[in-house]
């Protein structure tokens, strides 16, 4: 594809997503469809999509519509682009420009709109983050996220893991915040191909979620439940530092299938537990309850989320972590742990969520509350811990 076409079919695909069909879903249908295009073409068309939704409100105020082609406009225009080298019609590329197209196009006013952030948010995140870090964390937002993985040290240490997955292409480099994490700097896209990964020896894991994690003590042989398991990460994570009984559960149990193939490559065995399982098998000394939110802290990764959410979905996601919790502090044995995460930057979601726990239950204490920014290197996370009363 010449880089005219690429741009044609990420008009083409913001069109779809901007009717109300996810992105991803978008892209799978599209690079399904499209034979002709190679991984190469796949990735630039998807880089283009990606970063018109990341910056989807300067875009539009940039290329004069909230539209493909308008966003891809202001996309070309924010970078500096020749735009008529890029719409001119030749083969499979874009119209050239209109008249109307050439004028249309302005500045993006201060603020939410120059930094890409639904308006009736930006309030929450200043009152959360204060007007210096929302505007840190918005700007983040408007770029593509850090790849972070997370080595093994069941298998091998860091500096190992690097040097095999450097041998396939993949260039990764320590990270300060912890010893077991690293930075992906060249060769992402070779990561899931690669030795490393196909072994076990390490796992795509954003390092704030390895931090939240590594903060977590769990003792030798503790029987430890993951609640909102997902994909699993934050288990396997927790069962590369310690011998323990593992247990994962998820209200969607589809959400977990990739979870068995994920913890037989890393060498740990974890148990499913499905239904009111959890409440049968229990109390665990630790349970984990990472739950549904808002993802705010890492809209860049998934951004046509930022503009598909709004106050009546945050609202409904509080009272499902409210609900969560009530349910989590049953499962937890006389002087256990109940961590509580989320991957929001949002108070609603993080603190005020804490405080009503405390409230509702005020003979649990609390021990660690850290909330990790939004930055260059890994997403918005946050992390809250109690311990429950004895007998």
């Amino acid at each position: 594809m010449t880089p005219g076409a690429r741009v044609q079919a990420a008009i083409d695909l913001l069109d779809i997503i901007l009717s109300g069909r996810p992105a991803e879903q978008a892209l799978t249908g599209w690079a399904r469809g499209a034979r002709y295009a190679g991984s190469k073409d796949r990735a630039a068309v998807r880089d283009h999509v990606f970063q018109a939704l990341r910056c989807r409100r300067s875009y539009a105020a940039l290329g004069g519509g909230d539209h493909g082609r308008g966003l891809i406009i202001g996309e070309l225009r924010a970078a500096k682009y020749c735009l008529d080298d890029i719409f001119n019609g030749l083969g499979h590329a874009p119209q050239p420009l209109t008249e109307a197209e050439q004028m249309a196009g302005r500045v993006p006013a201060p603020g939410p709109e120059a930094l890409d952030m639904p308006d009736w948010i930006w309030p929450r995140f200043t009152a959360s983050l204060t007007e210096t870090g929302a505007i840190s964390a918005a700007r983040h937002l408007q770029n593509r996220a850090p790849v972070g993985l997370r080595v093994n040290t069941r298998m091998n240490a860091a500096p190992e893991a690097i040097e095999i997955l450097n041998k396939d292409g993949v260039v990764a480099e320590r990270c300060d915040l912890l010893d077991s994490a690293l930075m992906v700097t060249e060769g992402a896209r070779r990561i899931k191909t690669c030795r490393a990964y196909a072994e076990g020896r390490v796992e795509l894991q954003d390092i704030a979620s390895q931090a939240a994690m590594a903060a977590l003590e769990i003792t030798p042989g503790a029987r430890v439940l993951d609640l909102c398991a997902g994909g699993g990460g934050k288990t396997l994570a927790l069962a590369a530092r310690v011998d323990a009984q593992w247990f994962a559960h998820d209200v969607a149990p589809a959400r977990m299938r990739d979870l068995p193939a994920r913890a037989e490559r890393a060498g740990i065995e974890v148990r499913f537990l499905e239904g009111d399982a959890p409440e049968r098998e229990g109390p665990f000394d630790v349970v984990l309850c990472d739950v549904p939110c808002s993802g705010s802290g890492t809209w860049r990764r998934a951004p046509d989320a930022k503009w598909r959410f709004f106050e009546a979905d945050l609202n409904q996601l509080v009272i499902t972590q409210k609900a969560i919790l009530d349910r989590a502090q049953a499962l937890v044995r006389p002087a256990g742990i109940l961590a509580y995460s989320t991957c929001s930057v949002l108070d609603a979601e993080n603190d005020l969520v804490t405080e009503h726990f405390l409230a509702r239950y005020p003979a649990w204490q609390q021990q660690i509350q850290r909330a990790w920014p939004v930055s260059e290197t890994h997403d918005g996370f946050y992390l809250c811990t109690f311990c429950a009363p004895g007998r």
